[in-house]
């Protein structure tokens, strides 16, 4: 499977703008099975959503079907959403189909606040799409590794992030523990550039089983890349040092 992932500036608070920016770039890439974007990709990180979250069926997720049917592939990412009373940060994984999967964010960032203005995520979500499966997880869902712990029922994950410059060395670093602990491919697409609060200069990546790069953005740059996702490899290599056979259990309570 090829996957392509954006690795964006953000303009503040402006959906249209940003899905403008973002429909841009994937018309120019090479076709890919799946395009990702990043962490509240049409508003950037907003942790006091009023006035910034759009709809439950906005026009950045009829964006996302449209592109996704137009382009024959899944388009992904996370918008700060407002669904009834509550707001949540979603993330879509949306197919050509028009089907769309959606994963709340279960760790909210509670110094940032997020907490106080977004409704925590209760469902572990994998969804598969041309015989991989993928867990959908957001930002700062990284640093708890029983929540990403692979139960034998996924085969990567995708990690979308507004994640700033001041701890980047530990998104990457995560990253790879993630990849070699599952024996798993990880797709981490971080923003770059600045918003009221903090700047960010992406690090974005896709790692394979081993925690080696297979893909990488440029440091601090609005970039774009690709790369292969080789299941035959994944298989191999699972087979061969069968490690996820002599995992801990968890009993995850919600």
């Amino acid at each position: 499977m090829k996957v392509s992932i954006l690795q964006r500036d953000i303009v503040w608070a402006k959906p249209e703008e940003n899905v403008k920016r973002a429909n841009q770039i994937i018309d120019r890439l090479p076709k890919s099975d799946l395009y990702v974007l990043p962490e509240m990709f049409s508003t950037g990180f907003a942790t006091q959503p009023e006035g910034i979250a759009e709809s439950a069926n906005s026009d950045t997720l009829q964006w996302m079907k449209q592109k996704a049917a137009q382009f024959d592939a899944a388009i992904v990412g996370s918008i700060a959403v407002k669904d009834g009373e509550q707001y949540f940060n979603r993330m879509y994984f949306v197919e050509p189909d028009g089907n769309v999967t959606i994963y709340n964010k279960r760790h909210l960032f509670t110094y940032g606040g997020e907490d106080k203005h977004f409704t925590s995520g209760e469902e572990r979500v994998v969804v598969s799409f041309r015989g991989i499966r993928f867990l959908l997880e957001v930002c700062y869902d990284l640093r708890f590794p029983v929540w990403s712990r692979n139960r034998g029922d996924f085969d990567a994950i995708i990690y979308v992030a507004s994640w700033p410059v001041s701890r980047v060395k530990a998104w990457s670093s995560l990253l790879v523990a993630r990849a070699i602990e599952n024996q798993c491919f990880v797709i981490g697409v971080n923003r770059v550039g600045k918003d009221p609060n903090c700047e960010y200069n992406g690090a974005s990546v896709v790692l394979d089983p081993y925690g080696e790069v297979l893909a990488s953005c440029t440091l601090g740059q609005e970039t774009e890349t690709s790369a292969e996702m080789n299941m035959e490899l994944l298989e191999r290599f699972r087979q061969k040092f069968p490690v996820l056979n002599d995992a801990d259990s968890f009993d995850i309570k919600n």
